[in-house]
């Protein structure tokens, strides 16, 4: 093909026009740019200030701007999982962030990015909890060699095999502090601790305690146990395939199968995993969801798959689950973890404090005030983190923190003079002990004499010592009718009147509950 000079000319003049529209362009998209970045900057710095390091690591740590219009703002995460969470807890609050920096943005939306569009693969990202992602540099990483926690699995995964032949699997990010090494044991968990790493260390091999069940009040490190078995498997040389769950997630994860018609995908997929754990099983509502779980529940038992459940009450006491789940999870072993004692406190404190030396190395709080905190805060673990930090954000402007300051500052947490709440479970806990009966013989349908009394004790202290109505004690005694509550608690009225030992037996129960 020939040109002729004009031609030539022409193209070379057109060529020159694009080139220097492209650089004006490329000038204009750098300064938009760089624009977008600052605002994303001050954007993230003041959503780290609001939900604290902690959070902002977990869940924003992989937070991206994706664009920028006039009004709109989109910002990527790597999983519709994140998507779905950040939508559900904090958009409003990012919305909020955001138009205090520019008037004119009124709406703020989360997108999935996608993988193609990163020249590195994200799927080994994807495979590790939130927490570890988003903490670690980039070329430490390594690949998963087990089970993808947010919904893919290695694509540089050592056991290419099992990869081709199991669907992704699913689950909740692991927080990376959660870990046996930093679960301080005593005797209110120990029994728990042992079976948890019998657990972990077993790998994909079910053990003799399936399913287990941990349960506790708030606070008190159910989430931290479950997850420290979660950690500790997947680094097991057995290579298991684990998820870590909470029972939220699981409803929120096959209420969106369903309505994708994708359940049978979902259900296949779970099929293969080794260990199966879930957390806060008191929150899984819904008859169709429930069934889905039973049915998993029942397939993964019956393969001899480990499954472990944590929960705020016993399984017995799970009015609202399904009896065949509620069942099916008596069938195992279930350990109640109590609070704390001053020994394990004080540990939590000085663990607290060493961690935050770290960032603080000149940071000093005298052994006599941690102390004295372990000894007045004592409800749970959390309300004990709570008082550190407390304590850590005073002494940054009132370095000479005398134990009086101390108290005006944790009345809060040591409750100052509030009545102690009672729970039935509590009741049920320590009148079985003085009886020396279990906690579950008192909500079964035994009615031999030696359960008869203790169970009847047991109901009149529920209804004396907690604001639950007679049909709400009822349900927490094996589903029994208001009727036979109302009998019981009239019943020991009549006889206090008249038997001076049961008076002095009920008093003494009444006040080992009130203490604790």
């Amino acid at each position: 093909m020939h040109m002729n000079v004009s031609e030539s000319s022409a193209f070379s003049h057109r060529g020159d026009a694009a080139t220097t529209a492209k650089q004006t362009m490329d000038a204009e998209g750098g300064d938009s740019g760089m624009k977008h970045d600052a605002l994303f900057e001050r954007f993230s710095a003041k959503l780290k200030a609001k939900v604290g390091p902690e959070v902002f690591t977990s869940w924003f740590g992989r937070l991206k701007i994706h664009s920028v219009s006039k009004s709109v703002v989109r910002l990527s995460v790597p999983t519709t999982f994140l998507k779905s969470w950040i939508n559900n807890r904090y958009l409003d609050m990012i919305t909020g962030i955001f138009r205090e920096e520019d008037a004119n943005i009124l709406k703020v939306e989360i997108v999935v990015r996608s993988a193609a569009r990163s020249n590195r693969p994200n799927m080994d990202e994807a495979a590790m909890p939130v927490s570890e992602t988003s903490a670690q540099p980039q070329a430490s990483r390594k690949p998963s060699n087990s089970v993808a926690f947010l919904g893919q699995q290695s694509a540089q995964s050592a056991q290419p095999a099992r990869q081709a032949s199991h669907s992704p699997l699913f689950g909740s990010p692991l927080d990376s502090r959660y870990t046996f090494a930093s679960f301080v044991e005593g005797a209110s968990n120990r029994v728990a601790l042992a079976a948890a790493r019998t657990i972990a260390e077993s790998g994909s091999s079910a053990v003799r305690f399936n399913p287990l069940f941990i349960h506790s009040s708030v606070g008190l490190g159910k989430t931290h146990l479950l997850q420290a078995i979660a950690a500790a498997a997947l680094s097991n040389p057995r290579n298991p395939r684990v998820v870590y769950l909470t029972a939220e997630y699981f409803m929120w994860r096959f209420a969106t199968a369903i309505r994708d018609n994708d359940a049978l995908t979902l259900k296949d997929s779970l099929r293969n995993i080794d260990i199966l754990i879930i957390d806060d099983m008191q929150f899984l509502q819904g008859k169709l969801i429930q069934n889905e779980f039973c049915h998993l529940l029942n397939m993964l038992l019956d393969s001899a798959k480990q499954v472990v459940v944590a929960a705020d009450r016993a399984p017995w006491e799970l009015e609202s689950l399904d009896p065949r789940v509620r069942s099916r999870l008596q069938g195992g072993v279930a350990i109640e973890m109590d609070a704390p004692d001053f020994d394990m406190r004080l540990e939590m404190l000085r663990q607290r404090l060493a961690q935050a030396r770290q960032d603080d190395p000149g940071l000093e709080i005298p052994d006599s005030i941690l102390e004295h905190v372990a000894s007045n805060v004592t409800a749970s673990g959390r309300e004990l983190e709570g008082a550190f930090n407390q304590l850590i954000f005073r002494r940054s402007f009132e370095p000479d923190l005398t134990l009086d300051r101390v108290d005006e500052l944790l009345a809060h947490l040591v409750g100052a003079g509030e009545p102690k709440r009672v729970r039935i479970e509590d009741i049920q806990r320590i009148v079985a002990r003085h009886y020396n009966v279990s906690r579950q013989e008192l909500v079964s349908n035994r009615r031999t004499r030696v359960i008869v009394k203790p169970r009847q004790i047991a109901m009149y202290l529920s209804k004396t010592l907690t604001p639950r109505s007679f049909p709400e004690i009822g349900r927490r005694f094996g589903g029994r009718d208001h009727t036979t509550v109302l009998h019981a608690v009239r019943k020991i009225e009549e006889l206090l009147s008249g038997d001076q030992k049961l008076s002095q037996e009920v008093e003494l129960l009444r006040r080992l509950i009130n203490e604790g």
